[in-house]
Protein backbone atom coordinates (compact mmCIF):
# COMPACT_ATOMS: atom_id res chain seq x y z
CA UNK A 1 0.00 0.00 0.00
CA UNK A 2 1.22 3.72 -0.42
CA UNK A 3 0.52 5.10 2.97
CA UNK A 4 -1.16 8.51 2.07
CA UNK A 5 0.11 9.53 5.12
CA UNK A 6 3.75 9.84 3.54
CA UNK A 7 5.15 12.89 2.15
CA UNK A 8 8.20 11.39 0.06
CA UNK A 9 10.84 12.54 1.66
CA UNK A 10 13.53 12.61 -1.00
CA UNK A 11 11.34 15.54 -1.88
CA UNK A 12 13.11 17.24 1.64
CA UNK A 13 16.46 16.86 0.49
CA UNK A 14 16.19 17.46 -3.31
CA UNK A 15 14.61 21.03 -2.24
CA UNK A 16 16.82 21.34 0.65
CA UNK A 17 16.48 24.96 2.21
CA UNK A 18 13.65 26.04 -0.08
CA UNK A 19 11.27 23.50 1.34
CA UNK A 20 12.46 24.11 4.63
CA UNK A 21 11.46 27.66 4.65
CA UNK A 22 8.03 26.78 3.37
CA UNK A 23 7.55 23.86 5.67
CA UNK A 24 7.97 26.40 9.23
CA UNK A 25 4.53 27.67 8.42
CA UNK A 26 2.60 26.86 11.26
CA UNK A 27 -1.30 26.51 11.11
CA UNK A 28 -2.99 25.93 14.68
CA UNK A 29 -3.65 22.77 15.94
CA UNK A 30 -7.33 21.66 14.56
CA UNK A 31 -7.28 23.83 12.26
CA UNK A 32 -9.60 22.02 10.30
CA UNK A 33 -12.38 22.10 12.22
CA UNK A 34 -12.04 25.61 12.32
CA UNK A 35 -14.50 28.40 10.37
CA UNK A 36 -13.14 30.78 7.76
CA UNK A 37 -15.12 33.78 8.90
CA UNK A 38 -14.42 33.45 12.34
CA UNK A 39 -10.91 32.24 12.33
CA UNK A 40 -9.45 32.84 8.97
CA UNK A 41 -8.87 29.26 7.72
CA UNK A 42 -10.41 27.20 5.03
CA UNK A 43 -11.62 24.58 7.47
CA UNK A 44 -15.39 22.71 7.73
CA UNK A 45 -16.70 24.54 10.70
CA UNK A 46 -17.55 21.77 13.04
CA UNK A 47 -17.27 23.87 16.21
CA UNK A 48 -19.98 26.35 15.09
CA UNK A 49 -21.77 23.17 14.22
CA UNK A 50 -22.01 21.97 17.50
CA UNK A 51 -22.70 25.51 19.20
CA UNK A 52 -25.64 27.50 16.35
CA UNK A 53 -26.87 24.21 15.23
CA UNK A 54 -26.79 21.14 17.44
CA UNK A 55 -26.66 22.23 21.18
CA UNK A 56 -29.03 20.26 22.55
CA UNK A 57 -30.19 17.71 20.29
CA UNK A 58 -30.58 14.26 20.82
CA UNK A 59 -28.34 11.95 18.29
CA UNK A 60 -28.19 8.51 18.29
CA UNK A 61 -24.65 6.06 18.37
CA UNK A 62 -23.29 5.11 15.14
CA UNK A 63 -20.32 2.22 14.38
CA UNK A 64 -17.91 3.58 11.62
CA UNK A 65 -15.44 1.17 10.97
CA UNK A 66 -12.01 1.56 9.94
CA UNK A 67 -10.38 -0.59 7.76
CA UNK A 68 -6.56 -0.02 8.21
CA UNK A 69 -2.78 -0.87 9.76
CA UNK A 70 -4.54 -1.46 13.26
CA UNK A 71 -5.48 1.01 16.54
CA UNK A 72 -4.01 1.45 19.70
CA UNK A 73 -6.84 0.54 21.55
CA UNK A 74 -4.69 2.16 24.94
CA UNK A 75 -5.07 5.68 23.86
CA UNK A 76 -6.89 8.10 25.97
CA UNK A 77 -8.78 9.82 23.57
CA UNK A 78 -9.67 6.55 21.72
CA UNK A 79 -10.56 4.19 24.98
CA UNK A 80 -14.23 5.77 25.19
CA UNK A 81 -15.00 5.65 21.28
CA UNK A 82 -14.24 2.17 20.36
CA UNK A 83 -16.79 -0.42 19.58
CA UNK A 84 -17.01 -3.46 21.65
CA UNK A 85 -18.68 -6.20 20.36
CA UNK A 86 -21.61 -7.12 22.73
CA UNK A 87 -21.82 -10.11 21.76
CA UNK A 88 -17.96 -11.54 22.66
CA UNK A 89 -17.10 -12.39 26.15
CA UNK A 90 -13.51 -11.14 26.27
CA UNK A 91 -10.57 -13.29 26.62
CA UNK A 92 -12.36 -16.79 26.77
CA UNK A 93 -11.08 -18.06 23.04
CA UNK A 94 -14.49 -18.78 22.33
CA UNK A 95 -17.01 -17.58 19.47
CA UNK A 96 -19.82 -16.28 21.83
CA UNK A 97 -21.75 -14.58 19.17
CA UNK A 98 -20.93 -16.97 16.58
CA UNK A 99 -20.05 -14.78 13.38
CA UNK A 100 -17.03 -17.16 13.31
CA UNK A 101 -14.27 -15.25 14.73
CA UNK A 102 -13.16 -15.93 18.52
CA UNK A 103 -13.33 -12.96 20.60
CA UNK A 104 -13.28 -10.22 18.26
CA UNK A 105 -13.75 -7.97 21.13
CA UNK A 106 -12.92 -4.95 19.01
CA UNK A 107 -13.00 -5.73 15.49
CA UNK A 108 -11.00 -8.36 13.58
CA UNK A 109 -7.35 -8.69 11.88
CA UNK A 110 -7.27 -10.23 8.64
CA UNK A 111 -3.60 -10.08 8.38
CA UNK A 112 -2.99 -12.72 11.78
CA UNK A 113 -2.01 -15.81 11.94
CA UNK A 114 -3.83 -18.66 14.51
CA UNK A 115 -0.69 -18.94 16.14
CA UNK A 116 -0.44 -15.04 16.81
CA UNK A 117 1.79 -13.70 14.49
CA UNK A 118 0.91 -11.07 12.12
CA UNK A 119 1.78 -9.71 8.80
CA UNK A 120 3.30 -6.19 9.18
CA UNK A 121 5.54 -5.64 6.31
CA UNK A 122 4.39 -6.91 2.58
CA UNK A 123 5.44 -6.64 -1.32
CA UNK A 124 3.40 -4.43 -3.58
CA UNK A 125 1.04 -5.72 -5.62
CA UNK A 126 2.06 -4.93 -8.98
CA UNK A 127 5.20 -7.07 -8.10
CA UNK A 128 3.13 -9.95 -6.72
CA UNK A 129 0.88 -9.98 -10.17
CA UNK A 130 4.20 -9.61 -12.38
CA UNK A 131 5.80 -12.87 -11.35
CA UNK A 132 2.95 -14.36 -11.15
CA UNK A 133 2.56 -13.54 -14.55
CA UNK A 134 5.54 -14.18 -15.76
CA UNK A 135 5.86 -17.18 -14.64
CA UNK A 136 3.15 -18.30 -16.98
CA UNK A 137 4.19 -16.60 -20.12
CA UNK A 138 7.76 -15.88 -19.89
CA UNK A 139 9.60 -12.81 -20.15
CA UNK A 140 8.04 -11.82 -23.10
CA UNK A 141 4.77 -10.45 -23.22
CA UNK A 142 2.21 -12.38 -26.03
CA UNK A 143 0.52 -11.03 -28.74
CA UNK A 144 -2.75 -9.56 -27.77
CA UNK A 145 -4.07 -9.72 -31.50
CA UNK A 146 -5.32 -13.53 -31.66
CA UNK A 147 -6.18 -13.49 -27.73
CA UNK A 148 -9.32 -13.05 -26.29
CA UNK A 149 -11.57 -13.14 -23.24
CA UNK A 150 -9.79 -14.16 -19.67
CA UNK A 151 -6.57 -14.85 -21.69
CA UNK A 152 -6.47 -11.27 -23.56
CA UNK A 153 -7.15 -9.79 -19.86
CA UNK A 154 -4.23 -11.48 -18.36
CA UNK A 155 -1.79 -10.25 -21.36
CA UNK A 156 -3.11 -6.89 -20.56
CA UNK A 157 -2.70 -6.62 -17.14
CA UNK A 158 0.71 -8.02 -17.55
CA UNK A 159 2.01 -5.45 -19.92
CA UNK A 160 0.08 -3.33 -17.07
CA UNK A 161 2.06 -4.36 -13.67
CA UNK A 162 5.47 -4.68 -16.05
CA UNK A 163 5.44 -1.10 -16.90
CA UNK A 164 4.28 -0.10 -12.86
CA UNK A 165 7.20 -2.18 -11.59
CA UNK A 166 9.61 -0.37 -14.08
CA UNK A 167 8.66 2.96 -13.83
CA UNK A 168 8.25 2.05 -9.67
CA UNK A 169 11.96 1.06 -9.50
CA UNK A 170 13.50 3.89 -11.36
CA UNK A 171 11.14 6.43 -8.97
CA UNK A 172 12.50 4.38 -6.08
CA UNK A 173 15.90 3.88 -6.86
CA UNK A 174 16.21 7.85 -6.82
CA UNK A 175 14.43 7.64 -3.57
CA UNK A 176 16.77 5.23 -2.27
CA UNK A 177 19.99 6.84 -3.42
CA UNK A 178 18.43 10.66 -2.16
CA UNK A 179 17.55 8.91 1.36
CA UNK A 180 20.27 6.73 1.44
CA UNK A 181 23.23 8.79 3.37
CA UNK A 182 20.61 10.49 5.93
CA UNK A 183 19.18 7.25 6.64
CA UNK A 184 22.74 5.96 7.92
CA UNK A 185 23.14 9.05 9.51
CA UNK A 186 20.09 8.93 11.65
CA UNK A 187 21.18 6.15 14.22
CA UNK A 188 24.55 8.65 14.91
CA UNK A 189 22.33 12.24 14.53
CA UNK A 190 19.97 10.62 17.47
CA UNK A 191 22.60 9.20 19.65
CA UNK A 192 24.37 12.97 19.54
CA UNK A 193 21.10 14.42 20.20
CA UNK A 194 19.94 12.25 23.07
CA UNK A 195 23.17 12.93 24.58
CA UNK A 196 23.05 17.01 23.95
CA UNK A 197 18.83 17.40 24.96
CA UNK A 198 19.69 14.79 27.73
CA UNK A 199 16.29 13.14 26.42
CA UNK A 200 16.17 9.87 25.59
CA UNK A 201 12.82 11.00 23.71
CA UNK A 202 12.39 14.03 22.23
CA UNK A 203 10.01 16.31 19.74
CA UNK A 204 10.47 18.57 16.59
CA UNK A 205 9.73 21.44 18.46
CA UNK A 206 11.93 20.56 20.98
CA UNK A 207 14.76 19.91 18.26
CA UNK A 208 13.59 23.12 17.23
CA UNK A 209 14.59 25.32 20.04
CA UNK A 210 17.59 23.43 20.75
CA UNK A 211 20.88 25.26 19.66
CA UNK A 212 23.72 23.47 19.22
CA UNK A 213 26.99 24.33 20.85
CA UNK A 214 29.35 22.82 17.92
CA UNK A 215 29.63 21.85 14.56
CA UNK A 216 28.57 18.22 15.80
CA UNK A 217 25.50 18.81 17.48
CA UNK A 218 24.59 21.68 14.29
CA UNK A 219 24.97 18.55 11.61
CA UNK A 220 23.06 16.02 13.72
CA UNK A 221 20.10 18.59 14.25
CA UNK A 222 20.11 19.21 10.32
CA UNK A 223 19.84 15.34 9.48
CA UNK A 224 16.61 14.88 12.07
CA UNK A 225 15.23 18.45 11.08
CA UNK A 226 15.19 17.25 7.59
CA UNK A 227 12.99 14.21 8.38
CA UNK A 228 10.70 15.94 11.03
CA UNK A 229 9.83 19.03 8.47
CA UNK A 230 10.11 16.16 5.46
CA UNK A 231 6.93 14.71 7.51
CA UNK A 232 5.52 18.03 9.02
CA UNK A 233 5.60 16.17 12.07
CA UNK A 234 6.81 18.30 14.95
CA UNK A 235 4.97 16.76 17.53
CA UNK A 236 5.92 13.10 16.48
CA UNK A 237 8.79 11.29 18.82
CA UNK A 238 12.31 10.43 17.33
CA UNK A 239 11.45 7.34 18.25
CA UNK A 240 8.24 7.10 16.26
CA UNK A 241 10.23 9.08 13.29
CA UNK A 242 13.06 7.26 13.05
CA UNK A 243 10.88 3.91 12.47
CA UNK A 244 8.52 5.42 9.65
CA UNK A 245 11.88 6.72 8.05
CA UNK A 246 12.98 3.17 8.34
CA UNK A 247 9.51 1.35 6.86
CA UNK A 248 9.26 3.97 4.06
CA UNK A 249 13.06 3.43 2.81
CA UNK A 250 12.49 -0.07 2.96
CA UNK A 251 9.86 0.10 0.99
CA UNK A 252 11.45 2.10 -1.47
CA UNK A 253 13.96 -0.23 -1.86
CA UNK A 254 11.52 -3.35 -2.22
CA UNK A 255 10.10 -1.19 -5.32
CA UNK A 256 13.54 -0.66 -6.84
CA UNK A 257 14.76 -4.53 -6.62
CA UNK A 258 10.99 -5.41 -7.14
CA UNK A 259 12.25 -6.28 -11.32
CA UNK A 260 14.76 -7.98 -10.80
CA UNK A 261 13.61 -10.28 -7.44
CA UNK A 262 9.99 -12.15 -6.58
CA UNK A 263 8.70 -10.75 -3.41
CA UNK A 264 8.16 -13.43 -0.93
CA UNK A 265 4.88 -14.35 0.57
CA UNK A 266 4.68 -12.55 3.87
CA UNK A 267 0.47 -12.67 3.94
CA UNK A 268 0.89 -16.63 3.27
CA UNK A 269 3.07 -17.75 5.48
CA UNK A 270 1.41 -16.57 8.06
CA UNK A 271 -2.24 -15.77 7.25
CA UNK A 272 -2.47 -19.66 6.00
CA UNK A 273 -5.86 -19.33 4.27
CA UNK A 274 -6.69 -20.56 0.81
CA UNK A 275 -6.24 -17.35 -0.59
CA UNK A 276 -7.61 -18.18 -4.17
CA UNK A 277 -11.27 -18.81 -2.44
CA UNK A 278 -13.23 -15.57 -1.55
CA UNK A 279 -15.69 -17.79 0.66
CA UNK A 280 -12.77 -18.78 2.72
CA UNK A 281 -13.45 -15.99 5.36
CA UNK A 282 -12.72 -17.20 8.85
CA UNK A 283 -8.94 -16.19 9.08
CA UNK A 284 -6.75 -13.79 10.90
CA UNK A 285 -7.20 -13.13 14.89
CA UNK A 286 -7.96 -10.35 17.18
CA UNK A 287 -5.26 -8.63 17.53
CA UNK A 288 -6.22 -5.15 16.17
CA UNK A 289 -3.24 -2.99 17.37
CA UNK A 290 -0.46 -5.91 16.06
CA UNK A 291 2.47 -3.75 16.56
CA UNK A 292 1.82 -1.23 13.42
CA UNK A 293 -0.96 1.11 14.40
CA UNK A 294 0.34 3.98 13.47
CA UNK A 295 -2.02 4.88 10.59
CA UNK A 296 -5.26 3.71 11.92
CA UNK A 297 -5.00 5.45 15.04
CA UNK A 298 -4.50 8.72 13.70
CA UNK A 299 -7.24 8.43 11.15
CA UNK A 300 -9.70 7.00 14.36
CA UNK A 301 -9.13 10.02 16.20
CA UNK A 302 -9.77 12.38 13.35
CA UNK A 303 -13.03 10.83 13.05
CA UNK A 304 -14.07 10.43 16.44
CA UNK A 305 -12.10 11.83 19.67
CA UNK A 306 -13.69 11.79 22.39
CA UNK A 307 -14.79 15.44 22.55
CA UNK A 308 -14.51 17.94 25.23
CA UNK A 309 -12.43 15.18 27.63
CA UNK A 310 -9.60 18.11 28.12
CA UNK A 311 -7.12 15.65 26.12
CA UNK A 312 -5.12 16.05 22.98
CA UNK A 313 -8.10 16.77 20.11
CA UNK A 314 -11.59 16.68 19.86
CA UNK A 315 -12.86 14.12 16.87
CA UNK A 316 -15.58 15.21 14.48
CA UNK A 317 -18.50 13.15 15.65
CA UNK A 318 -19.26 12.90 18.92
CA UNK A 319 -21.57 9.42 19.35
CA UNK A 320 -19.75 7.17 17.13
CA UNK A 321 -18.14 4.01 18.43
CA UNK A 322 -15.06 2.95 16.21
CA UNK A 323 -14.63 -0.44 14.98
CA UNK A 324 -11.41 -1.86 14.00
CA UNK A 325 -10.83 -3.87 10.87
CA UNK A 326 -7.21 -4.85 10.11
CA UNK A 327 -6.64 -5.45 6.16
CA UNK A 328 -3.32 -2.82 5.54
CA UNK A 329 0.11 -4.08 6.01
CA UNK A 330 3.29 -2.13 5.54
CA UNK A 331 2.98 -2.59 1.34
CA UNK A 332 0.08 -3.43 -0.86
CA UNK A 333 -3.56 -4.83 0.42
CA UNK A 334 -4.92 -7.75 -0.50
CA UNK A 335 -8.55 -7.58 -2.60
CA UNK A 336 -9.60 -10.83 -0.45
CA UNK A 337 -8.79 -9.02 2.84
CA UNK A 338 -10.60 -5.77 1.70
CA UNK A 339 -13.60 -7.64 0.59
CA UNK A 340 -14.15 -9.94 3.69
CA UNK A 341 -12.78 -6.59 5.91
CA UNK A 342 -15.64 -4.52 4.50
CA UNK A 343 -18.43 -7.82 4.79
CA UNK A 344 -16.89 -7.96 8.37
CA UNK A 345 -18.36 -4.48 9.16
CA UNK A 346 -21.44 -4.44 7.55
CA UNK A 347 -22.09 -7.64 9.08
CA UNK A 348 -21.26 -6.16 12.56
CA UNK A 349 -23.21 -2.66 12.43
CA UNK A 350 -20.94 -0.32 10.69
CA UNK A 351 -22.99 2.44 8.80
CA UNK A 352 -19.75 3.91 7.41
CA UNK A 353 -16.56 2.45 6.77
CA UNK A 354 -13.45 4.57 6.27
CA UNK A 355 -10.79 3.03 3.82
CA UNK A 356 -7.57 5.28 3.55
CA UNK A 357 -5.53 2.94 1.32
CA UNK A 358 -4.91 2.47 -2.29
CA UNK A 359 -3.03 0.40 -4.64
CA UNK A 360 -2.47 0.79 -8.64
CA UNK A 361 -3.16 -3.30 -9.55
CA UNK A 362 -6.35 -4.87 -8.05
CA UNK A 363 -6.16 -8.70 -9.49
CA UNK A 364 -9.53 -10.19 -7.63
CA UNK A 365 -11.60 -6.50 -8.09
CA UNK A 366 -14.41 -8.42 -8.63
CA UNK A 367 -14.22 -10.00 -4.95
CA UNK A 368 -14.19 -6.14 -3.75
CA UNK A 369 -16.80 -5.11 -6.03
CA UNK A 370 -18.90 -7.97 -4.49
CA UNK A 371 -18.46 -6.57 -0.89
CA UNK A 372 -19.28 -2.86 -2.16
CA UNK A 373 -22.74 -4.54 -3.69
CA UNK A 374 -23.83 -6.17 -0.14
CA UNK A 375 -22.85 -2.94 1.69
CA UNK A 376 -24.97 -0.84 -0.46
CA UNK A 377 -27.97 -3.62 -0.41
CA UNK A 378 -27.19 -3.23 3.75
CA UNK A 379 -27.39 1.05 3.40
CA UNK A 380 -24.02 1.54 4.55
CA UNK A 381 -21.50 4.34 3.33
CA UNK A 382 -17.77 3.70 1.80
CA UNK A 383 -15.51 6.96 2.44
CA UNK A 384 -12.44 5.94 0.28
CA UNK A 385 -9.34 8.45 0.22
CA UNK A 386 -8.32 9.33 -3.63
CA UNK A 387 -4.78 8.90 -3.69
CA UNK A 388 -1.19 10.87 -2.95
CA UNK A 389 0.13 10.67 -6.19
CA UNK A 390 -0.80 14.23 -7.44
CA UNK A 391 -2.21 12.25 -10.48
CA UNK A 392 -5.48 12.65 -12.93
CA UNK A 393 -7.80 9.35 -11.42
CA UNK A 394 -9.90 9.92 -14.31
CA UNK A 395 -7.34 8.74 -16.64
CA UNK A 396 -4.83 6.81 -14.00
CA UNK A 397 -6.32 3.59 -12.14
CA UNK A 398 -6.48 4.20 -7.99
CA UNK A 399 -8.12 0.72 -6.37
CA UNK A 400 -10.69 0.55 -5.04
CA UNK A 401 -12.92 2.55 -6.43
CA UNK A 402 -16.63 2.28 -7.45
CA UNK A 403 -16.12 1.63 -11.10
CA UNK A 404 -17.53 -2.40 -11.45
CA UNK A 405 -15.38 -4.53 -13.05
CA UNK A 406 -16.67 -5.68 -16.43
CA UNK A 407 -18.98 -2.68 -16.95
CA UNK A 408 -17.96 0.75 -16.80
CA UNK A 409 -20.81 1.90 -17.24
CA UNK A 410 -22.06 0.37 -13.77
CA UNK A 411 -20.77 1.97 -10.41
CA UNK A 412 -21.60 1.75 -6.44
CA UNK A 413 -23.85 4.72 -5.66
CA UNK A 414 -22.40 4.52 -1.87
CA UNK A 415 -19.29 5.70 -2.33
CA UNK A 416 -17.82 9.23 -2.29
CA UNK A 417 -13.87 9.42 -3.25
CA UNK A 418 -11.88 12.47 -1.24
CA UNK A 419 -8.90 14.85 -2.27
CA UNK A 420 -7.20 16.60 0.52
CA UNK A 421 -7.41 20.22 0.32
CA UNK A 422 -5.34 22.57 3.13
CA UNK A 423 -4.80 26.32 3.43
CA UNK A 424 -2.67 28.90 2.28
CA UNK A 425 -0.60 29.18 5.42
CA UNK A 426 0.11 25.33 5.01
CA UNK A 427 0.99 25.45 1.43
CA UNK A 428 -2.03 25.82 -0.90
CA UNK A 429 -5.77 25.21 -0.77
CA UNK A 430 -5.42 21.22 -2.48
CA UNK A 431 -2.83 19.28 -0.89
CA UNK A 432 0.27 19.12 -3.69
CA UNK A 433 -0.02 15.56 -3.36
CA UNK A 434 -3.66 14.80 -3.50
CA UNK A 435 -4.68 13.13 -6.70
CA UNK A 436 -8.09 14.69 -8.15
CA UNK A 437 -10.42 14.50 -11.15
CA UNK A 438 -13.94 15.66 -12.02
CA UNK A 439 -15.46 12.51 -12.74
CA UNK A 440 -14.30 10.71 -9.77
CA UNK A 441 -12.95 12.59 -7.13
CA UNK A 442 -16.18 13.60 -5.20
CA UNK A 443 -14.82 16.45 -2.93
CA UNK A 444 -11.85 17.75 -1.17
CA UNK A 445 -11.43 17.64 2.62
CA UNK A 446 -8.52 19.18 5.14
CA UNK A 447 -5.54 16.54 4.83
CA UNK A 448 -2.56 18.80 5.35
CA UNK A 449 -1.18 19.35 8.49
CA UNK A 450 -3.76 17.52 10.51
CA UNK A 451 -3.22 16.71 14.45
CA UNK A 452 -4.76 13.95 15.58
CA UNK A 453 -4.37 10.90 17.75
CA UNK A 454 -0.31 8.48 17.76
CA UNK A 455 -0.10 5.17 19.40
CA UNK A 456 2.07 5.40 22.64
CA UNK A 457 -1.53 5.93 25.09
CA UNK A 458 -0.75 9.65 25.05
CA UNK A 459 0.60 11.00 21.87
CA UNK A 460 -0.77 13.51 19.22
CA UNK A 461 0.30 14.66 16.16
CA UNK A 462 0.65 16.30 12.33
CA UNK A 463 0.38 13.41 9.77
CA UNK A 464 -1.06 14.65 6.40
CA UNK A 465 -2.36 12.75 2.70
CA UNK A 466 -5.81 11.97 1.81
CA UNK A 467 -5.78 9.16 4.23
CA UNK A 468 -6.59 12.30 6.43
CA UNK A 469 -9.00 13.59 4.51
CA UNK A 470 -10.81 10.55 4.12
CA UNK A 471 -11.82 10.24 7.62
CA UNK A 472 -12.76 14.19 8.02
CA UNK A 473 -15.58 13.01 5.67
CA UNK A 474 -16.26 9.95 7.20
CA UNK A 475 -16.91 11.36 10.48
CA UNK A 476 -19.02 14.47 9.05
CA UNK A 477 -21.38 11.21 7.43
CA UNK A 478 -21.35 9.94 10.94
CA UNK A 479 -22.06 12.63 12.40
CA UNK A 480 -25.02 13.33 9.73
CA UNK A 481 -26.52 9.91 10.27
CA UNK A 482 -26.35 10.60 14.15
CA UNK A 483 -28.27 13.50 14.08
CA UNK A 484 -30.81 12.46 11.15
CA UNK A 485 -30.98 9.02 11.50
CA UNK A 486 -34.01 9.04 9.01
CA UNK A 487 -32.00 9.66 6.32
CA UNK A 488 -30.42 7.03 3.99
CA UNK A 489 -26.74 6.75 2.89
CA UNK A 490 -27.54 7.66 -0.39
CA UNK A 491 -29.30 10.72 1.07
CA UNK A 492 -25.86 11.40 3.57
CA UNK A 493 -24.12 11.32 0.46
CA UNK A 494 -25.90 13.61 -1.33
CA UNK A 495 -25.95 15.75 1.51
CA UNK A 496 -22.56 15.57 1.80
CA UNK A 497 -21.44 16.87 -2.23
CA UNK A 498 -24.16 19.77 -2.22
CA UNK A 499 -23.16 21.73 0.81
CA UNK A 500 -19.68 21.88 -0.49
CA UNK A 501 -17.80 25.31 -0.26
CA UNK A 502 -16.15 26.50 -3.41
CA UNK A 503 -12.97 28.61 -1.93
CA UNK A 504 -12.80 32.37 -3.30
CA UNK A 505 -8.96 31.62 -4.18
CA UNK A 506 -7.08 29.21 -7.01
CA UNK A 507 -5.56 26.22 -6.60
CA UNK A 508 -2.64 24.70 -7.64
CA UNK A 509 -3.14 21.89 -9.85
CA UNK A 510 -1.17 18.79 -8.19
CA UNK A 511 1.81 18.09 -10.32
CA UNK A 512 1.88 21.24 -12.17
CA UNK A 513 2.29 25.10 -11.74
CA UNK A 514 -1.24 25.52 -12.95
CA UNK A 515 -3.72 27.94 -10.90
CA UNK A 516 -7.02 26.12 -10.97
CA UNK A 517 -10.77 26.50 -9.06
CA UNK A 518 -11.19 23.58 -6.99
CA UNK A 519 -14.43 23.15 -9.12
CA UNK A 520 -12.12 21.83 -11.95
CA UNK A 521 -10.73 19.12 -9.57
CA UNK A 522 -13.61 17.33 -8.02
CA UNK A 523 -17.45 16.40 -8.96
CA UNK A 524 -18.97 18.54 -6.36
CA UNK A 525 -16.66 21.36 -7.05
CA UNK A 526 -16.03 22.44 -3.51
CA UNK A 527 -14.22 21.33 0.23
CA UNK A 528 -16.82 19.37 2.84
CA UNK A 529 -18.15 22.17 5.17
CA UNK A 530 -20.42 20.64 8.00
CA UNK A 531 -22.09 23.71 9.40
CA UNK A 532 -23.67 23.42 5.65
CA UNK A 533 -24.18 20.21 4.92
CA UNK A 534 -25.93 20.16 8.23
CA UNK A 535 -28.42 23.04 7.81
CA UNK A 536 -29.30 21.04 4.64
CA UNK A 537 -30.28 17.57 5.91
CA UNK A 538 -32.10 19.44 8.58
CA UNK A 539 -34.33 20.40 5.02
CA UNK A 540 -34.73 16.99 4.02
CA UNK A 541 -35.11 15.55 7.52
CA UNK A 542 -38.60 17.98 7.50
CA UNK A 543 -39.35 17.20 4.27
CA UNK A 544 -39.41 13.52 5.62
CA UNK A 545 -40.77 13.85 8.87
CA UNK A 546 -43.88 15.95 7.27
CA UNK A 547 -44.45 13.71 4.17
CA UNK A 548 -47.91 12.28 4.23
CA UNK A 549 -47.83 8.83 4.75
CA UNK A 550 -48.99 5.88 1.95
CA UNK A 551 -52.31 4.32 2.93
CA UNK A 552 -51.72 0.88 3.83
CA UNK A 553 -54.42 -1.31 1.35
CA UNK A 554 -56.64 -3.38 2.96
CA UNK A 555 -56.00 -7.39 3.04
CA UNK A 556 -58.92 -9.01 3.21
CA UNK A 557 -58.54 -12.75 4.79
CA UNK A 558 -58.60 -14.91 2.00
CA UNK A 559 -60.20 -18.31 3.14
CA UNK A 560 -58.44 -21.44 2.71
CA UNK A 561 -58.94 -23.55 -0.28
CA UNK A 562 -59.87 -27.64 0.66
CA UNK A 563 -56.05 -27.58 -1.37
CA UNK A 564 -54.34 -26.00 1.96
Amino acid sequence: MKKTCLLLLSGVLMCGSAFTQTAVKEVPKGWHMLDLQKDGYYGIDVEKTYNDLLKGRKSVPVIVAVIDSGIDTTHEDLKPVLWRNPGEIPGNGIDDDKNGYVDDVYGWNFLGGKDGRNVNKDSYEAARVYYKLKKKFGDNIPDEANATGEALEEIEMYKKVKNLIEGDAREASLNVMFLKNIVEKMPWADSVLQSSLKMKEYKGDDLQRFKPASSVESQAKSTLMALFLGFQASEMTNTRLIKMTDEFYTGEKSKADAVQTEPKDYRGEIVQDNYDDINDRYYGNNDVMAGTPMHGTHVSGIIAAARNNQLGIDGIADNVRIMTVRAVPDGDEHDKDIANAIRYAVDNGAKVINMSFGKSVSPQKRWVDDAVKYAASKGVLLVHAAGNDAKDIDVNDNFPNPIFAGDTSARANNWITVGASGDPAAGGIVGSFSNYGQKEVDVFAPGVKIYSTLPGGNQYGNLQGTSMASPVVAGEAALLMSYFPELTALQIKSVIEKSVVTPDILAQKPGTSDEVSVKELCTSGGIVNVYQAVKLAGTLSVEKETAPKPQQPVQKARKKSARG
